[in-house]
């Protein structure tokens, strides 16, 4: 297969959910560098507008709560009517309760497997007719490093990145034969204006993770954006059920 550029994704329309800020946000601005238009969704419209201003005329954005069925659907059908196909679906959205594990009550912990799991597997789901019109097209899942390794006091967002994997595997062996890859991205710990603030503030804690890290350093947001972007495209043609490390050597390190 030629590839004019390097993961091109020119006339290729994709959705990132929780695109208004952070790791989606430098997954949509890396999808348009590489040609693609990007819908946004997320919960916040102000924060989507604003995003939208700053990413330019390739960027749309639709509000949509992933964790209603209703609002799905309703984002499915919006992206149908006005675009009429998928190529690229990033389930990015995401939440996050840090306690101890005799701390978090039952409702926390199924809220987070909820946002992780359960809506993203729906919105895959629905978004699979869109998908199957275009062959290589791609569903891009954000696990993390707590998918591999144990940490503490987060117990209902380890399980749910841990579950991600599995759909990352299982989607892929079942969606490969209508031609629609299935990868995820696993990041470290990058660096942005949340996590400096909390690592400054925590020089215990920062320490620890650079010396984890062989690389000596936070990962930065772009970093995992084009990590998307390269799953997205077809330079990526035979990476299926894969989920890529992003974390400059910090799962491995010693």
């Amino acid at each position: 297969m030629t590839i004019k550029l390097p993961m091109d994704l020119s006339n290729k329309v994709a959705l990132v959910t929780g695109g208004g800020s952070g790791l989606g946000y430098a997954m949509a601005e890396a999808l348009i560098t590489c040609g693609a238009h990007v819908i946004i969704a997320g919960q916040t419209e102000a924060k989507l507008q604003k995003a939208c201003e700053q990413l330019g005329e390739m960027t749309s954005y639709l509000v949509c709560n992933v964790c209603s069925t209703d609002s799905v659907d309703h984002l499915i059908t919006s992206i149908k009517n006005k675009h009429g196909r998928l190529d690229i679906l990033i389930n990015n959205a995401g939440n996050h309760v840090k306690a101890p594990v005799e701390d978090m009550t039952l409702d926390a912990f199924n809220h987070v497997l909820q946002t992780h799991v359960s809506a993203a597997f729906y919105l895959s789901q629905q978004a699979l007719p869109l998908l199957k019109m275009n062959p290589g097209s791609s569903i891009i899942f954000i696990a993390s490093m707590v998918s591999y390794l144990g940490i503490p006091k987060v117990i209902g967002y380890s399980a749910a990145k841990s579950s991600v994997m599995g759909l990352v595997r299982g989607l892929a062996s079942e969606l490969s034969e209508q031609g629609i890859r299935v990868n995820g991205i696993a990041p470290g710990w990058i660096s942005s204006p949340m996590s400096d603030k909390a690592l400054n503030n925590d020089p215990e804690r920062k320490a620890k993770i650079i010396n984890r890290t062989p690389m000596g350093k936070l990962g930065e947001a772009s970093d995992i954006g084009w990590a998307s972007a390269y799953l997205a495209s077809d330079m990526a043609k035979f990476v299926n059920g894969h989920v890529l490390v992003v974390d400059g050597g910090a799962s491995i390190g010693f």
